[in-house]
Formats: structure tokens, C-alpha cells, sequence
């Protein structure tokens, strides 16, 4: 057997996207009447299309060699506040800092507030290189921008 591993990015985003990370956060948002971000907000995460996690499957499964690590990341390194103060211009509700004594209480994040508060760096640069790899979906604020995380009512 001849197998490897992709490692998928904190936000798999798509126009499927009905019970991931993102309707979550817009969830919350909307309980709560803003969208929290965590300190400054400078900590990154990465993010993919989930259509172009499946052509990394595929191309894993075509051409990677076994026992290899392939990073599916479209966005390697987007700053939380931008995550939040995109959903928050969708929604009309005020991005804001969460302290980090809130932050724990567990007050705004609630069970994720471990969660967010971490830096989640990757970069999809060997995957490219050795796969041929190129991310050709919306990035994930254009995808924010794009309306379908928002169904008018």
C-alpha cells in the first residue's frame, strides 16, 4: 500500500460549507451582535477551497511518492482580525478585540477560545513544487465576499 498524508487548512471553505469553522464564527456572531477577534487579532490562519483540496487528492494520489506530507493551504497566513472584519462587513456588526481575560473565562469564544487565539503558519510551497499544485478557487475573503456564507433571508 502506497499511501501519504494531506494535511487540510483550519478553513476548508465552499459554497457546501454549511457546518464548518466559518458558520460557526458567523454563528457566534450573531448571537452575540459582534464579531470577536482575539487580542490584536494578528495571529494568522490558513485556509483552502475545498474543491482545490480535492485536486490535491487527486494529484497526491497520481503523483506523490508514499510516505509524503502535502499541505493543502490556498491562503498560508491571514490575520484573524481580517477573518472577522470581513464577516463582520457581510453581517453589519462591528469587528472587535476580545481581551485575554475574556478570552479565557471563557467568555465571547466559548469552547474555541483556545482555538483562535493560536497562530496557525503553513505554507503549500513544496506541494506546489513537487506536485504542480496551484490553488485556482476563491481565496477565502473573496469567498466571504462572494455572499453565499450570507443568505439573505
Amino acid at each position: 500500500m502506497r499511501s501519504s498524508v494531506v494535511r487540510i487548512a483550519n478553513i476548508a471553505h465552499s459554497t457546501t460549507d454549511r457546518t464548518g469553522f466559518l458558520p460557526t464564527l458567523i454563528a457566534l456572531a450573531k448571537e452575540k451582535g459582534v464579531v470577536g477577534y482575539p487580542g490584536d487579532g494578528a495571529n494568522v490562519w490558513n485556509a483552502v477551497h475545498s474543491r482545490d483540496v480535492a485536486s490535491l487528492f487527486r494529484l497526491a494520489l497520481e503523483k506523490g511518492q508514499a510516505g509524503t506530507y502535502w499541505h493543502a493551504v490556498g491562503d498560508g497566513a491571514i490575520p484573524y482580525r481580517e477573518i472577522a472584519e470581513a464577516i463582520g462587513s457581510r453581517l453589519g456588526l462591528p469587528a472587535v478585540s476580545i481581551p485575554a481575560d475574556v478570552l479565557m473565562v471563557p467568555g465571547y469564544f466559548g469552547f474555541l477560545a483556545n482555538i483562535v487565539t493560536q497562530n496557525y503558519p503553513a505554507s503549500n510551497l513544496i506541494t506546489r513544487r513537487t506536485l504542480g499544485w496551484e490553488p485556482t478557487q476563491p481565496s477565502l475573503l473573496a469567498d466571504l465576499d462572494n455572499g453565499h456564507y450570507f443568505p439573505v433571508a
